[in-house]
């Protein structure tokens, strides 16, 4: 098959591109997540189980985040990391978009879902959900279509090795797949069928229990301990929010700094197309952590949040109880106000 590259965020278009020797440029990703290899012989093929170690690593790091940007007409994606052993990817993929069926010719890869849900399609086999946290690893010559089939904004960390210079776009034909030259009216057809039925499922009624929803809710979150939420706070712009109401507070006591924002109110507040959203609700890269007395609410809360495109709303495991716990910094019931 002809070397062929099909640019990461192009739909029907195939080319050719140069990758040159860059340096790391994520600022506070630690070096051992991506250190490359010291091998002196040369470039050294990273196995698919070490691409899926380097990339879940990677994504825990949120040194990275600041990069990512939302694009409606597109998958938006870049290169953060590129070594002789391997490269490194993000991509963040709005509600419906897809790759198509493709290989990455002779490179090996993983890829692990940052926040959202992805779905992984293979031809002749089920589609399996990619839930955040998860890594997906294969072997050279391996083709898939990832979707992503939710209704909220998804972001994805890819490696491969060695780094990625050719993808082969194909057509599905049964459960066969017959490489694509050009745009086909067959293939124009699949992917309006395609539309289609992401469109169904993102209408169709679905009856979930309350577990299943939570369940649901966290598996597109990056939860964060109390721990982890104070250092954040303390040395990112990152927004604490209170989502408990009054009487709540009243009882239990609050946290310094955190901006208080009740449940009833919270889409309107921080919808950035709100007419009743708060002065920092300015775009949907806002990053915010929510919580509520025990951790519950706040999953749901944060997954509804992240419907509204607000891709980096997360929120604290263990709530306002388990910050307390952690002795962390809390004021009296008294001057919860």
């Amino acid at each position: 098959m002809g070397q062929r590259l099909a640019a990461l965020g192009g739909r029907g278009m195939i080319r050719r591109i140069k990758l040159t020797t860059e340096e790391l440029f994520v600022n506070g990703v630690s070096g051992a997540a991506v250190a490359p290899s010291t091998s002196q012989s040369g470039a050294v093929r990273r196995t698919p189980d070490e691409l899926a170690t380097i990339v879940s690593q990677f994504a825990s790091s949120n040194g990275w985040l600041n990069r990512v940007r939302l694009c409606t007409e597109h998958r938006w994606y870049e290169r953060l990391y590129l070594s002789p052993d391997y490269d490194i990817w993000v991509i963040s993929w709005m509600p419906g978009q897809s790759t198509g069926y493709h290989d990455h010719g002779e490179s090996a890869g993983a890829f692990v879902v940052a926040t959202g849900i992805l779905e992984e399609h293979r031809p002749g086999e089920p589609a399996i959900e990619v839930e955040s946290g998860y890594a997906r690893a294969f072997g050279r010559d391996y083709a898939h279509d990832v979707w992503n089939v939710s209704l909220a904004p998804a972001v994805s960390i890819h490696a491969y090795s060695p780094p990625l210079s050719e993808m082969n776009e194909y057509e599905l034909d049964g459960n066969q797949l017959v490489p694509r030259e050009a745009p086909s009216e067959r293939a124009e057809k699949l992917e309006n069928e395609k539309q289609t039925q992401w469109q169904k499922r993102a209408n169709s009624p679905r009856r979930l229990s309350i577990d299943q929803m939570l369940t649901k809710a966290r598996a597109r979150l990056q939860r964060l301990s109390p721990v982890a939420v104070a250092a954040l706070v303390a040395n990112t712009e990152s927004v604490l929010v209170d989502i408990r109401p009054e009487g709540q507070r009243r009882i239990e006591g609050s946290i310094p700094g955190a901006l208080i924002v009740e449940r009833n109110v919270l889409e309107w507040r921080f919808d950035p197309a709100s007419s009743a959203r708060l002065p920092i609700a300015t775009d949907h890269d806002l990053e915010m952590i929510v919580f509520c007395s025990e951790g519950y609410t706040s999953s749901l809360a944060a997954a509804a949040l992240q419907e509204l495109g607000l891709w980096r709303a997360t929120d604290m495991v263990g709530g306002f109880h388990a910050w307390r716990e952690a002795g962390l910094p809390v004021m009296s019931p008294g001057s919860a106000y």
